[in-house]
């Protein structure tokens, strides 16, 4: 007569899994989940600071055309009277002026990480 009981010490295949693949799975599964999220917010933070930055100069643009009556003729007086601080480290700033009764045209520009 065979004994019908399963040893403690001999488990199926099935026990194998459920005990100790599953939950390696599963936690593999949860750090992948956390590094993308992590991922989009980093992303969403650089178009954000990007967005930010262009429509600062830009308010300053204008209000330098209120308070003077003219659009500057550099970025420079910008940041020098108006408060505006650009990281040259991260950004790049397009700022090309037609002539001083017509707002310039501002681009914002991020740049590339250096590797270490």
């Amino acid at each position: 007569m065979i004994d019908m009981k399963r040893s403690i010490y001999k488990k199926s295949t099935w026990d194998l899994l459920r005990n100790a693949v599953f939950p390696i799975l599963f936690s593999v599964a949860i750090i992948c989940m956390i590094i993308f999220g992590l991922q989009q917010t980093e992303q969403s933070s650089r178009t954000e600071g990007l967005r930010i930055l262009e429509d600062s100069i830009r308010r300053a643009v204008i209000v330098c055309y209120a308070v003077e009556g003219r659009y500057p003729d550099s970025l420079e007086h910008i940041e020098n009277n108006y408060g505006i601080y650009i990281d040259r480290s991260k950004y790049t700033v397009y700022y090309s002026i037609f002539a001083s009764n017509l707002l310039p045209e501002i681009t914002v520009v991020e740049l590339a990480p250096v590797l270490k």
